[in-house]
């Protein structure tokens, strides 16, 4: 009898093909660090604080996920992506063929990053550091009870929640349009799928979940939310249940979507984005022939959970800022 081989996709698509392989962190400011100790810690991840700065990490990840300054109102500061060391200085010489700026790092942040601006203004950083998008599909746990045996703990047993990475970030455009053609054009990344001028989603060649990036308009940029990856369905909710009992009950879900087909719950954070609890997105492989759709709106937000809250993609941002 013949065995059935698992596919094993490569970690990198082939040398020559330029593009960034994981997002590796984001920053913010806010104007309470310790607020944002409080919120983040709460949702599960670890926080480690110096001076006016906060970072938050994962078991097993070395580098932070994202930082955490303070400032004035809660804006995005940059986004930083992760890159092979061998295509530095291809990155570098393309970057500057479109004609693009390259600059010093920020202060606080210095780096041997190559450090510009997109479409938005928005500041990118692009770094070296190990693949951190995973190079196959994570398949989500679900262990059913057997007969006889309850299926839960009780509630005061139960874990507590705490992501196992940064998956994605969604961030605010005036131009989805311009948003596509820049992160195609400059990063490498790839349209998975779009609905009209509204809201598109970017992975990485490599290998990537659905989207590593996405992008949904507005009046200028921001950060909308960021999404962490835990192991279940049941995570999701138990997470929710967790930042519920913490005093965050704000927020959107339990639903799935429909783009990437993740479960997810949002909780809103006190400046009025989000922190989503998400597991069993669509995986990319690297030289998949994925082909983008163009999707109704109607048919590409989630296929089941409670309606959305008014104000889900409000830009506040935008509002504060200005």
């Amino acid at each position: 009898m013949t065995q059935i081989q698992k596919l094993i996709y490569p970690e990198r698509w082939e040398t020559g093909n330029l593009g960034v392989h994981s997002l590796d962190h984001f920053a913010i400011s806010v104007p309470d660090i310790v607020t944002a100790d409080t919120f983040y810690s709460s949702f599960g991840l670890q926080t480690r604080s110096s001076k006016n700065e906060l970072s938050l990490h994962t078991d097993g990840h070395v580098n932070p996920w994202a930082v955490i300054i303070e400032g004035p109102t809660k804006k995005l500061h940059h986004i930083s992506f992760a890159v092979f060391e061998d295509d530095v200085r291809a990155f570098r010489r393309h970057i500057e063929a479109e004609g693009i700026e390259i600059l010093d790092p920020p202060p606080g942040f210095e780096s041997d990053g190559l450090w510009f601006r997109d479409h938005d203004g928005t500041l990118l950083e692009l770094r070296v550091n190990e693949k951190s998008s995973p190079n196959s599909k994570t398949a989500p746990e679900f262990v059913s009870a057997p007969a006889g045996q309850p299926g839960v703990p009780k509630r005061s047993t139960a874990p507590f929640v705490r992501p196992g990475r940064l998956a994605h970030v969604l961030v605010f455009t005036h131009s989805v349009e311009e948003a596509i053609r820049f992160y195609s054009r400059v990063l490498g990344l790839r349209l998975s799928d779009r609905s009209g001028d509204t809201i598109a989603f970017l992975h990485g060649i490599h290998g990537s979940d659905h989207h590593l990036i996405a992008f949904v308009k507005s009046d200028g940029p921001g950060l909308h939310h960021c999404s962490w990856e835990v192991s279940s369905v049941n995570h999701v909710g138990l997470g929710a249940m967790q930042m519920a009992d913490k005093g965050f009950s704000s927020g959107w879900g339990l639903g799935r979507h429909v783009l990437g087909s993740n479960y997810f719950h949002y909780v809103r954070d006190p400046w009025g984005s989000y922190s989503e609890y998400s597991c069993d997105m669509d995986f990319i492989p690297a030289n998949a022939e994925w082909q983008p759709g163009d999707h109704d709106a109607d048919d590409s937000f989630y296929i089941w959970g409670p309606k959305p809250p008014s104000d889900f993609v409000t830009n506040h941002e935008v509002k504060e800022g200005e």
